[in-house]
């Protein structure tokens, strides 16, 4: 069988059922999960992400056979001196491939979040930690402190916040590309959270939000990999329609991803219904 999924999506869109605005509990999200998972578009599909409370308070326990191998990412909601707890209390069965928490609220400086969270990382295994960073005060500065901390040996990497329920959680194209060209320069890759529901950029008529295209972030991820300026970086970002994206992304379908890890998003069916609207996926399976 085909799965039919280029090279280039591989892994893009992690699975964040359980999080707003989808909300889905944990055990309508699991079994939905392992069908994302043994579908034709298995490959577009990263982990379960799931929060850490949920683990500590044993939810996961019933809803997984310790036969299987669930692939979890782990969400700090409890903060990060509640990791290795979390991480020891996994059931069998569950691989945690990730682990993601935010270091600092909007507006707070995030160096001291990040000073609590690298002695946590040294006791996760090796496991990738992605330290949510605002796209505020101090923001360049993180970077540095993560690229510092992975020369270290500390597997470590960034995540920004492009959307929510609240219009200033979405970052202006401006402030995206400024992000995505200061990891470029750093060799730092990065993780993207909320907002990006639909392949271009758009006006949400519901709730009055521009949100982020993920085939906007795509392209731009690409040319600034492939050393572009800022300014081209901004203009894919800003791009309402899908041709522009289209010409570096179909270029580069058979590669490996650069520098933009993925995302998470509450719904898998919408971005592959995107992918394959754009000619990007083709839809079904070969015999």
């Amino acid at each position: 069988m085909s799965t039919k999924l280029p090279r280039l999506l591989a892994g893009l869109v992690d699975d964040a059922a359980v999080f707003p605005p989808g909300s889905a509990s944990l055990p309508e999200a699991v079994p939905a999960h392992r069908q994302h998972r043994s579908s034709w578009y298995a490959e577009l599909v990263g982990p379960l992400l799931v929060p850490a409370s949920t683990v500590l308070n044993r939810e996961l326990h019933a809803l997984v056979d310790p036969g299987e191998e669930l692939v979890v990412g782990l969400i700090g909601d409890t903060g990060p001196a509640d990791l290795p707890a979390a991480l020891a209390a996994v059931p069998p069965g569950v691989t945690i491939q990730q682990v993601e928490v935010a270091v600092a609220a909007r507006g707070v400086d995030p160096q001291p979040g990040l000073a609590t969270l690298f002695p946590v990382a040294e006791q996760l295994a090796g496991r990738t930690v992605y330290a949510e960073i605002p796209l505020t005060l101090g923001l360049m500065g993180a970077l540095d402190r993560l690229v510092e901390a992975r020369a270290a040996g500390l597997p470590v990497a960034a995540k920004f916040r492009t959307g929510g329920l609240a219009a200033e959680l979405f970052p202006t194209s401006a402030e995206l590309a400024a992000v995505i060209h200061g990891c470029q320069q750093r060799g730092l890759p990065f993780k993207l959270t909320a907002g990006l529901h639909h392949a271009v950029r758009h006006l949400d008529r519901e709730t009055g939000f521009t949100h982020h295209g993920f085939a906007n972030v795509l392209a731009a991820a690409l040319v600034a990999a492939g050393g572009a300026e800022v300014e081209r970086v901004t203009e894919l970002l800003r791009a309402t329609d899908p041709r522009p994206l289209l010409a570096p992304i179909e270029q580069r379908l058979d590669a490996a991803r650069p520098l933009w890890v993925g995302y998470g998003s509450c719904s898998i069916l919408e971005p592959l219904t995107d992918l394959i609207q754009l000619g990007l996926v083709n839809g079904g399976t070969d015999a």
